[in-house]
């Protein structure tokens, strides 16, 4: 899916607090004003995303810098 993000890495891996698997799911990430779908790892009934150290300290902080030095 992406150099950053490695579903494959999540497979198996629940909720503390429900016991429900995580699953990819298409979720909408926004930063100043601007929204992006990704594809992330998410516990579908509270719709709560997991963010991957990876992910955040990779791709996501390229976006983010992208957008301030508009």
């Amino acid at each position: 899916m992406s150099e950053y993000f490695d579903p494959a890495k999540y497979e198996g891996w629940v909720c503390a607090d429900c016991n429900i698997p995580l699953q990819l799911s298409k979720v909408d990430v926004s930063y100043l004003g601007n929204s992006f779908p990704r594809g992330l790892t998410q516990m579908s009934q509270l719709r709560i995303g997991l963010n991957p150290e990876e992910l955040a300290l990779g791709k996501m902080a390229e976006v983010e810098k992208a957008l301030e030095d508009k």
